[in-house]
């Protein structure tokens, strides 16, 4: 695979969207356990929740995380709350929980997803340290969508939310460790760094960013879902993939913070000339943010 191969792949990940929409979608993991606090098996989860008015919207990740992928709403927070009332009840009838919480405190959780995707993602991971598995197995988030606007209001959407990530990250951290999880993983892969940020053009950079992570699947499309950065670009959308799984209240608030820094013009710019000084020290800024000790500077950042 080269860069021929790869960029006009890359190029529809950040096709971006033809207005200025403001709508937002949430992702929401949750960590999932049975009555005795044991793992609970995918297909018993699945089964129970066959009925629930969430039923449409459940995946799991590979340890048997539980995840509502929710389409964009004009009320996004009231409809997670719904729907995760719903679900609550019913797998609580079988004694199955959803905690909200961005590390599983179990250390035996097995690999539930088995395809060759994820056997071969666990593979590469092991051959760098144990964070892979912790990352697979055991964490949850909270990730949040928001529309990706053409022209230079996009780039700028871009720009600022790679910038802002660990700022905003280490406002809404919660205890656990799933960012320092994160950054141990594959820094190649997960580019908590600015290397996606290099040069004048965002399509080149992140080529050079997914040809710089070792390749384990066949096929640009199928690698390119491999690659985990903290703002991934998704065509019409930006997913933003660097929070701790948070309750209603912290979800509110974080998409209060990330839609102000993606559809205010004024904000987003005025944070914009804050932080791009800084992104050589994005390195420091993450690693500072896994450890809470950034935090008190959000509040400094998004005046």
């Amino acid at each position: 695979m080269d860069a021929m191969e790869l960029h006009p792949v890359v190029a529809g990940l950040f096709a971006r969207g033809r207005r200025r929409t403001v709508r937002v979608a949430v992702e929401q993991e949750y960590v999932v356990a049975d009555a005795d606090g044991g793992v609970v098996p995918i297909e018993r989860v699945r089964r129970a929740a066959a009925g629930a008015m969430a039923a449409p919207y459940v995946t799991f990740e590979p340890g048997g995380q539980l995840e509502l992928s929710l389409p964009p709403s004009l009320d996004p927070v009231g409809d997670l709350a719904a729907l995760t009332a719903d679900l609550r009840t019913r797998l609580g009838q079988v004694g199955i929980t959803l905690l909200t919480i961005p590390v599983d405190p179990r250390m035996d959780v097995p690999l539930q997803l088995t395809s060759s995707r994820y056997v071969a993602m666990q593979r590469h991971f092991d051959s760098i340290g144990p964070a892979g598995r912790r990352m697979m197995r055991r964490t949850a988030s909270t990730q949040i969508c928001l529309d990706w606007w053409p022209g230079a209001a996009g780039l700028e959407q871009w720009r600022v939310l790679n910038l802002a990530g660990p700022f905003v990250a280490a406002a809404f951290a919660r205890d656990g460790g799933r960012l320092s999880t994160w950054l141990d993983v594959d820094p190649t892969r997960t580019g908590f760094d600015d290397r996606v940020l290099r040069g004048d053009d965002p399509i080149r950079s992140y080529t050079a960013f997914a040809l710089g992570a070792t390749q384990f699947l066949e096929g640009a499309g199928a690698h390119l879902t491999t690659l985990f950065p903290p703002v991934r670009p998704r065509g019409t959308y930006l997913e933003v993939r660097f929070l701790d799984a948070q309750e209603p209240a912290g979800v509110e608030r974080a998409i209060a913070a990330l839609s102000q820094l993606m559809y205010d013009d004024a904000h987003r710019r005025a944070v914009l000339r804050a932080l791009e000084p800084e992104q050589a020290n994005l390195p420091e800024h993450w690693q500072a943010a896994a450890t809470a000790s950034l935090a008190s500077n959000w509040q400094e950042v998004a005046a």
